[in-house]
């Protein structure tokens, strides 16, 4: 396995990156261009072990030249982060270990969603739907990465939520 040196510099702005659809039993795995205009679904992952896992993530970030990775952010409409939301930071510090790649979080919100649609409406079969979907959502989470005018930005209802003071008797949304 090859692990290579962390940038001490922001983000790549230019190469190509991973983006990745944390899940606990599988996830999905997506590639950018090197001008990071354009994401592609790449693969999906059956987890296996931290060793096996952290070889194939090596292998690809070396095999395809990989600069970065963009990992999902499962966070609640209102912006706040759950146990899920843990745990895809947990697996994105792992993979940034693994790799040796610097990690950007994004928000997933409806990734599968969109994801499930644009299948659907390629008329894939359900089956085939079920064995792409992952790989897919990591397509859409990158593209929308790509896409975004402020890379470093916090989802915006966390940002809303983070300007407006709270109101009276206001909670948390729960999972």
């Amino acid at each position: 396995m090859t692990i290579r040196k962390k940038s001490k510099t922001s983000f790549p702005l230019h190469g190509r990156l991973l983006g990745l659809d944390y899940g606990t039993k599988r996830f999905g795995v997506a590639l950018s261009n090197d001008e990071q205009t354009i994401a592609s679904p790449l693969e999906n992952r059956t987890r296996r072990s931290p060793e096996q896992d952290g070889a194939f993530l090596a292998s690809l970030a070396t095999d395809y030249d990989v600069v970065g990775l963009v990992v999902g952010l499962p966070v609640h409409m209102s912006g706040q982060e759950g146990g899920k939301a843990r745990e895809a930071r947990n697996f994105g510090q792992w993979a940034g270990r693994v790799t040796g790649l610097p990690v950007r979080y994004f928000d997933e919100r409806y990734t599968s969603l969109i994801a499930e649609h644009h299948l659907l409406s390629a008329g894939v079969s359900e089956k085939k739907r079920k064995e792409r979907l992952d790989k897919v959502a990591a397509q859409v989470l990158l593209q929308g990465y790509l896409d975004s005018t402020d890379r470093t930005a916090a989802p915006a209802a966390l940002r809303e939520a983070e300007t407006r003071p709270a109101k009276a008797g206001e909670q948390d949304e729960s999972p």
